[in-house]
């Protein structure tokens, strides 16, 4: 049991990082390699493409760390008061509690004799009654005390990682324009194996996942790019 429970909670685990870690690197392989893209068509040096990116990474990955903070907060507020909710009603209506284990066993198929026995064995510690009824009622799990906080600094590192992969071909190329060429072919290369390895642990095709991600990349670089040469022509 303590196996099983083990290997669960490891699994748990694994999934909110990878998930963290998703949603930072996508958006900091997108958004910062669009500004660089639209600055690149707008200016003429490297350095204010550099130094852009960097606040833009800096602030993106503090806003990003924030929300995911706010998401985890969030869902163990959810969970403990959904948790003292069960408790009051395990006090006030006990018999209509005990029902509603009756139900989920039913569903099981379990005989109504059956039912009876586990509900009052159950019933007997409400601390276990009421764990029973937060995961096969309302189907909650009880997230890690720590949740929002790892959640904060997993998906800001990785907002950081990916941001500054656009950025790296400007500080070794002399123009934007030259620049931005090393960045679309570094950038979109990282998108597709980013893309690839995330299609193939969400169970999609990995081929048709990491491609889409390559064309929302690009597609996002591309429109920067054209509305700053449109406006700088335009002002010209």
């Amino acid at each position: 049991m303590d196996i099983h429970l083990h290997h669960e909670e490891q699994h748990l685990k694994s999934s909110d990082f990878i998930t963290d870690v998703v949603i930072g690197m996508s958006d900091g392989l997108t958004v910062p390699f669009a500004l660089a893209a639209g600055l690149s068509g707008a200016v003429a040096s490297n350095a204010l493409v550099t130094t852009a990116g960097i606040a833009e990474i800096i602030a993106g990955s503090i806003a990003m760390g924030l929300g995911g903070y706010l998401a985890g907060q969030t869902e163990l507020d959810h969970y403990r008061s959904e948790k003292r909710r069960e408790y009051e009603e395990v006090e006030r209506v006990p018999e209509r509690e005990k029902q509603e284990i009756r139900d989920v066993f039913a569903e099981y198929g379990f005989s109504p004799e059956i039912q009876d026995v586990i509900t009052e064995e159950l019933a007997k510690d409400k601390d276990k009654w009421v764990e029973f009824m937060m995961r096969f009622e309302l189907g909650l799990e009880e997230p890690h005390p720590k949740r929002a906080t790892q959640s904060a600094l997993t998906i800001g590192l990785s907002y950081i990682i990916g941001g500054t992969i656009p950025l790296l071909p400007y500080f070794v190329t002399n123009t934007p324009h030259v620049g931005l060429v090393y960045s679309a072919v570094v950038t979109l290369m990282c998108l597709f194996v980013f893309g690839f390895f995330k299609s193939k642990v969400t169970g999609q095709p990995p081929l048709l996942g990491a491609l889409k991600v390559v064309l929302i990349g690009a597609a996002a670089a591309g429109a920067a790019y054209g509305i700053a040469q449109w406006i700088g022509g335009g002002h010209g």
